[in-house]
């Protein structure tokens, strides 16, 4: 990493390196900056394989801070600004930095809590820069490759989210893959998601390690995404389903010069097969999904303008991976048939920071031996073997002893002209054990219009129970769906 970095900046010091709300560094000024942040972090004796926690909204500085510590060695646990500050509390103790960067938002915010970490402001980080050498002592690669590159923070659960370990090796892997998607010198990435979030790191860090231009967004906004796009010259972005939606809608959305996209990328969530096809009509450039866990272990890539008749899928297994849909008794899933999705790659997680049993639990052992991580997705593979998710195992409705989907239910909502989201939960039933109720975006809609509609396409016992309007679905910072969020909210009645 530290050889990529300072290649570039000695071959093109001037070229912009990262653009933050119009705050540009060049190649030379970020290396710079990066190699005083790793130099400081030496010199308060941060030790190589230790880390460092970062709560901060996307900056310029926050970008060096994170080069600079991987420069020096160190792992880098960047929080989401969204946990709750006991959270964040238990999660800076949990990941063991000594040291944790806090930016003036949230300095503030969470002026009353006691982190168990010396804390620096991100806009003094002259002051803590100023008394280091420029140079930081350099890291053989040798010595890191098993050693933690990043800790991110599981979202959206209760208590206090696990810390996924990932090694300098596991990181090595995505980058290696950057240069195949076109990330060069010459590429322009435009991003509107956090730091903190795998998804981002997965298209900013080779955006970075094979030296093109990164442009981020503190906040997503759609309109002010294909602005910037059109006036980048973006060639590659990675955004979630719920960004390109809102792209989408957009009602001058044609009158943008995107031209110059190369590829654009989505993860994290389901993406409707409808809205993958409008995006291949009209937004220039090629269009690939991943479908992966945070924790490794395997994963599929749909490179839908070669599949367009694949839309439904989340693609083939990643090449040098394996993937094994298996049933509820360890045995293969038939062709078609439903079980939960298994993987193997030699990018997996280190583990669950400092949660052994936890780590234990995700793991799925092959007769060979090989450990494979339990992903809690559903899925049937066909006979060309692309994947087709089902939704969460935990998920699944489980109704008069009947497995019910709700992807299925949702999908079938999803072709009401007025639906604009949708979520499909179980709510429990003193008749059923559980039924499914939607949660619905369809402003002005009849709810009851909504689930006789669904009713008519679905099989017996798939039917809804209820249909319930929302202004907006509850969702992560990535835009995955809270459902559990949405369980909380039911306050009728199932007979």
């Amino acid at each position: 990493m530290a050889d990529l970095l300072r290649g570039h900046a000695a071959a093109k010091p001037d070229a912009p390196a990262i653009t933050v709300e119009g705050n540009t560094l060049s190649w030379a000024q970020l290396v710079a900056r990066a190699g005083r942040v790793a130099a400081t972090l030496q010199r308060e004796g941060v030790p190589v394989g230790g880390s460092i926690a970062i709560i901060s909204y996307t900056n310029t500085d926050y970008v060096a801070l994170y080069l600079g510590a991987l420069l020096a060695g160190v792992a880098v646990a960047p929080m989401p600004p969204s946990a709750t500050p006991e959270q964040l509390q238990a999660m800076v103790g949990d990941s063991g930095a000594p040291l944790l960067f806090l930016d003036a938002a949230n300095a503030q915010a969470l002026a009353h809590i006691e982190f168990p970490a010396r804390e620096i402001r991100i806009e003094a980080l002259d002051d803590w820069l100023e008394a280091s050498p420029a140079e930081p002592l350099d890291i053989p690669h040798d010595q890191l490759r098993k050693l933690p590159f990043n800790i991110i923070y599981s979202s959206g659960t209760t208590g206090v989210p696990k810390g996924i370990m990932h090694s300098w090796d596991m990181r090595w892997h995505h980058l290696a893959g950057g240069a195949a998607a076109g990330y060069n010198r010459d590429s322009v990435t435009l991003l509107g998601t956090p730091l903190y979030s795998n998804t981002t790191l997965a298209s900013a860090l080779p955006a970075l390690a094979w030296g093109g231009h990164l442009v981020m967004m503190p906040k997503f906004d759609a309109r002010r995404f294909v602005e910037l796009a059109q006036q980048v010259r973006a060639t590659h972005s990675m955004l979630v389903p719920v960004q390109y939606r809102r792209i989408m809608d957009l009602p001058d959305f044609d009158s943008f010069d995107l031209s110059s996209y190369q590829l654009k990328f989505c993860t994290s969530a389901p993406f409707p097969a409808d809205l993958k096809a409008d995006v291949l009509k009209r937004w220039p450039g090629g269009l690939v999904e991943y479908w992966s866990m945070t924790e490794g272990g395997g994963g599929t890539v749909l490179v839908a303008h070669a599949h367009p008749d694949k839309l439904h899928t989340v693609g083939q297994p990643f090449p040098n991976s394996e993937l094994r849909i298996v049933l509820e008794d360890g045995s293969e899933a038939a062709t078609g048939e439903i079980g939960e999705i298994v993987g193997w790659s030699e990018a997996t997680m280190m583990g669950y920071a400092n949660r052994p049993e936890a780590t234990l639990a995700t793991q799925w052992q092959h007769p060979d031996g090989r450990i494979f991580i339990r992903t809690g997705d559903l899925a049937r593979r066909d006979a060309d073997g692309f994947v087709e998710l089902m939704g969460r195992a935990k998920d699944m409705i489980i109704s008069g002893g009947f497995n019910i989907y709700p992807i299925d239910i949702e999908q079938v909502l999803a072709e009401h002209p007025a639906v604009k989201d949708v979520a499909v939960v179980a709510i429990p039933s003193r008749a059923w054990g559980e039924s499914p109720v939607a949660f619905v975006v369809a402003p002005g809609a009849d709810p009851e219009e909504l689930r006789t509609f669904t009713n008519a396409r679905v099989g017996k016992v798939q039917r809804l129970a209820a249909v319930q309007l929302a202004d907006e679905l509850p969702r992560s910072a990535i835009g995955k769906i809270l459902k559990r969020e949405l369980r909380d909210q039911w306050q009728g009645d199932i007979p």
